[in-house]
């Protein structure tokens, strides 16, 4: 059971911003009503300028709710777009190996550096929400999917399984205080679709954000982003990824398709897609690109051998569900289901 939670800024700094405070106060009312004691890192709510400035600062937080034995859980904040700079504050020195702890870390997006971070290091993770983003939806109240899984994290430390949502909500743009009590535009979900290969398979799942994970291994964005992820050897080897589940979810950017290529085509030549057992594929925003991703996925990948289910309720469509990272993982599509084994 989860009692006290840290909540970190480990990339934008967004949510120390005046014009997010009527959302910040949604959430920590709603946090409040799961009886839960929050704490902000003390770098927390400074801003996005002073955060933008100092990633030191961001990874010193991120240490500190690691080594206090108090805190249960690290919440992110939010996402952005530069979190891959705490690498040489939480590597040169080992610091983030020497801190590492049983808590439960969630975050997804840019977070999915962290992630990796922390899978470097040893440490599971868990992948799907964040504070802003979730807990401090401006509807009446958090889309009740999304509820459930938050809430069996820090009822239980754990999620015992996934299935798909019955809806899919259209994504919000305007984040205004007007807007408090007003709903997401809902769809019927079509559930999880097997692309091609086996129906029923298992691994350990890793991966997080595409555009994330392209940041990896090209410069567009930042571009120290891929010197700095080679020089700490942040993505794992060939190797490291056999018998894995390979996860990729797409963000509000709503990656073009030719970009969408590219960045299969870079794992594809990481050799990954030769070992992995299977890949998750989250749902498009606003099913944006839904056939066109679809149809890169099984024309780049060229291996029908591998399973690859599409359309799970992970990342930034609304709702989300929580995956968690490092635990055995079985996906059976005649159930619907993925059942993980903690």
């Amino acid at each position: 059971m989860v009692k006290n939670i840290a909540i970190v800024s480990l990339s934008s700094g967004v949510l120390g911003e005046n014009f997010v405070k009527h959302e910040l106060e949604i959430g920590l009312k709603r946090l409040e009503k799961f009886e839960l004691n929050v704490e902000f890192m003390p770098n927390a709510l400074k801003g996005m300028e002073y955060l933008r400035k100092h990633p030191e600062k961001r990874a010193e937080d991120l240490l500190r709710a690691l080594r206090d034995s108090k805190y249960d859980m690290i919440l992110c904040a939010i996402g952005g777009d530069d979190t891959y700079r705490l690498l040489p504050y939480l590597f040169d020195d080992h610091e983030l190996e020497n801190a590492i702890s049983n808590k439960i870390f969630l975050g997804f997006s840019d977070t999915t550096f962290n992630h990796f971070m922390f899978h470097k290091v040893g440490m599971n993770t868990f992948y799907g929400q964040a504070f802003l983003t979730d807990i401090c939806e401006i509807g009446s109240d958090m889309p009740a999917y999304t509820k459930k899984y938050f809430t069996e994290l820090i009822e239980t430390g754990m999620i015992k399984e996934i299935r798909p949502s019955d809806v899919w909500y259209e994504d919000r743009t305007d984040f205004s205080a007007q807007k408090i009590g007003t709903s997401l535009k809902l769809h019927p979900n079509r559930g999880y679709e097997l692309l091609c290969g086996k129906p029923i398979f298992s691994g350990k799942i890793l991966g997080g954000c595409i555009d994330s994970i392209y940041d990896f291994f090209c410069g567009d964005r930042y571009e120290d982003t891929p010197i700095l992820c080679e020089k700490y050897h942040l993505f794992p080897k060939k190797e490291e990824w056999v018998g894995r589940i390979l996860l990729l979810e797409s963000c509000e950017e709503k990656m073009s398709p030719e970009k969408y290529k590219r960045a299969i085509e870079m794992l594809k030549m990481k050799g990954i897609f030769d070992v992995v057992s299977g890949i998750l594929v989250g749902k498009p925003i606003d099913e944006q690109y839904y056939n066109e991703y679809k149809e890169i996925l099984l024309e780049t990948i060229s291996n029908s051998n591998i399973s690859i289910v599409y359309n799970v309720n992970v990342g930034h469509a609304q709702p989300r569900c929580i995956i968690p990272f490092g635990v055995n993982a079985i996906v059976n599509m005649y159930e619907q289901c993925i059942k993980f084994e903690f």
